[in-house]
């Protein structure tokens, strides 16, 4: 079985191809390469192809010129497009060490009888824990202090200075509750504090597990003192709060957007922080990333910016690759794979017959 094994600067190749050494059937061949090793590129580049596919770039030559007969691809920004499939005909399975599959053709590989998997929830610790660090640092004003202390001010007033919080006791209100909500729930726990959730995918069970009460939108927008965003964005949510959803907030309340800009309208989130119609808010993600120098969003003194770094951690991007390739290993065992895309492909008899051609091996 041959390999091919992509990475950037994010989780070079080598790192891929090392966890690829896992692969329950051994490969007797691996190609390593990295798609961009620029961090400054690489965001560039895979912000252009989460906005318009794997389409967005031709062919990239790390695919073009690799062996005509890899049966497996490790990725994680890396476009596979329609026609980067095409360039590999023995290709079987595609693996993407990230939740996000934006950077795959995932409809035309089902098409083509290729197992597609992704890794859930691969930096749902690193953001859980950011997203923590988040609300404290925009309702406790960390971030605003430190910018004056080390600019000579030795800074006491706030624009919250006559409403700031303590946690305990106060509501929190999380859209979107699957893995990284999960954890923030349970990180949260110890604040002693009110959950409500807003999420129409997950069950029951699951919230009740964390002794939260599921609740509309419009419910807890009204309601929360703190809102935390842990959705994918998908055509369905884009702009999910908009003027008429954040005029629901409180005067007191405070948002948090770990998860992608587009979730929220962007005109109505910068006029509801600048007429001080809540509290504040805290963001990760942005609607065109990098900010210009000149960004509107810099004039606001109730707002905390980061720069997208809250899945970042040491241990979130090791571990990547090794995930995913547990995951492709319950496959190749017949052992109930948890995060296979597009699981119908497991039907075709040519996706049969290679798994049994592997098993064997």
């Amino acid at each position: 079985m041959k390999v091919l094994c992509i990475g950037d600067t994010m989780i070079p190749g080598k790192n891929i191809a090392k966890a690829a050494k896992e692969l329950q059937v051994k490969p007797n061949y691996i190609e390593m390469d990295d798609w961009e090793t620029d961090w400054n590129k690489l965001q560039d580049r895979r912000l252009v192809i989460e906005k318009q596919g794997p389409s967005a770039e031709k062919v990239v030559p790390q695919i073009a010129n690799a062996s005509k007969d890899i049966e497996i691809l490790l990725v994680l920004f890396c476009p596979v497009s329609q026609e980067a499939i095409e360039t590999l005909p023995e290709l079987k399975l595609i693996g993407a060490s990230r939740a996000g599959l934006e950077n795959i053709d995932v409809d035309y590989a089902t098409k083509k009888g290729i197992v597609v998997h992704n890794i859930q929830g691969r930096n749902a610790q690193a953001v859980s824990d950011y997203t923590i660090g988040l609300i404290l640092a925009e309702a406790r004003n960390i971030a605003r202090s430190h910018t004056a202390v080390k600019n000579g001010i030795w800074r006491k007033n706030f624009f919250n200075s006559d409403m700031i919080p303590e946690l305990q006791g106060k509501t929190v209100g999380l859209i979107g509750f699957g893995f990284i909500g999960q954890l923030v729930a349970q990180k949260l726990s110890g604040f002693r504090i009110n959950l409500l959730v807003f999420d129409p995918y997950v069950n029951d069970d699951d919230i009740q597990k964390y002794q939260a009460k599921r609740v509309s939108l419009e419910d807890l927008l009204k309601n929360s003192d703190f809102i935390s965003l842990h959705a994918r964005l998908s055509q369905e949510n884009k702009d999910l709060l908009g003027e008429k959803e954040l005029s629901c907030m409180k005067k007191s309340a405070y948002l948090i957007n770990t998860a992608r800009a587009g979730l929220i309208q962007e005109d109505a989130l910068f006029e509801s922080l600048k007429g001080q119609k809540i509290a504040g808010a805290a963001l990760d993600v942005f609607w065109q990333e990098p900010i210009t120098k000149n960004s509107r969003w810099l004039t606001l003194d109730n707002v905390t910016l980061t720069s997208h770094i809250a899945g970042t951690t040491t241990e979130a991007l090791t571990k990547s690759p090794f995930l995913l390739v547990q995951d492709i290993n319950r496959l190749l065992e017949d052992n109930h794979p948890r995060f296979i895309v597009n699981p119908e492909v497991l039907e075709k008899i040519e996706v049969q017959k290679w798994l049994e051609k592997v098993r064997r091996a």
